[in-house]
């Protein structure tokens, strides 16, 4: 077992745990209810504290602000927490807050995300894997991000919105409501344009999955069904092609569990 490389400047609390291979940057302060996984890299000047536990290999650049109290005057300084996954990279000035006891009391990401420079992650976010965010994305409290999502740079997402996996947002977009699975858009306010074909081609997903995709986004968004109306189409289409069953039920589920309505063209 390797010990941790602590800078001299650096300020490790007592009961901050620190993995096998654990760096700490120049002037960067570790709080006491701290857990940072092997392998992980805390750059100089950053604050990680609160509840938080972070997995292995992650990333945090110059200036980091992790596990902060929420920006929500309804806080009392509950215990809530942050958990973060395993190979995660946070540039310059990335803010994450930890949860609060009005939702579930955690904020939490999976792993190998890429967050830039100037990223705000409120209380109660709920991130997937594989998402990128670019430079200064603003999420605030309570959003929910699947896997694989793409969040262009300057973009602004309102409280309790819940973006689909494989989604992708141009930059300076103004998301006010649900974007589902798939979906590449952009805009104020965020409009859909289509299916994200070349991300999901990447992806492994195969021709007939996207071009039932694409048929599925027929059925939302160019046929003036109202979401309940679009769903019993999109079950039809599912029950018309089992072998792409599973990529129409991820857009099902998504659907069903809207609550602010999705975003329309």
């Amino acid at each position: 077992m390797t010990a941790a490389q602590i800078h001299p400047t650096a300020i490790v609390a007592p009961g901050a745990v620190l993995g096998d291979k654990v760096s700490i940057g120049p002037y960067s302060i570790i709080g006491e209810h701290v857990r940072l996984g092997a392998g992980t890299r805390v750059g100089p000047h950053c604050v990680i504290d609160g509840h938080t536990t972070i997995g292995p290999d992650n990333h945090f650049y110059r200036f980091c602000s992790i596990g902060g109290i929420p920006q929500d005057k309804k806080y009392q300084g509950e215990p809530t927490t942050l958990e973060i996954g395993a190979g995660n990279t946070f540039r310059e000035f990335v803010t994450v807050n930890i949860g609060t006891a009005q939702d579930v009391g955690a904020t939490r990401l999976g792993d190998d995300n890429w967050i830039m420079a100037y990223v705000h992650i409120a209380h109660d976010c709920q991130l997937g894997s594989h998402i990128v965010m670019a430079n200064s994305v603003q999420l605030a409290g309570h959003i929910h991000i699947g896997d694989w999502a793409i969040v262009g740079g300057l973009s602004a997402v309102h409280q309790f919105v819940r973006i689909g996996a494989h989604t992708m947002i141009g930059g300076t977009s103004s998301v006010r409501q649900d974007v589902p699975p798939y979906v590449i858009g952009a805009g104020d306010s965020f409009r859909p344009v289509g299916i994200n074909s070349e991300g999901l081609s990447r992806r492994g997903f195969t021709a007939a999955d996207i071009q039932v995709l694409k048929d599925a986004y027929k059925i939302l968004y160019r046929r003036k069904l109202d979401v309940e109306q679009a769903i019993q189409a999109l079950a039809a289409l599912q029950a018309d092609h089992p072998a792409e069953a599973p990529a129409v039920q991820t857009l099902l589920d998504f659907l069903r569990a809207s609550n602010r309505g999705i975003a329309r063209p």
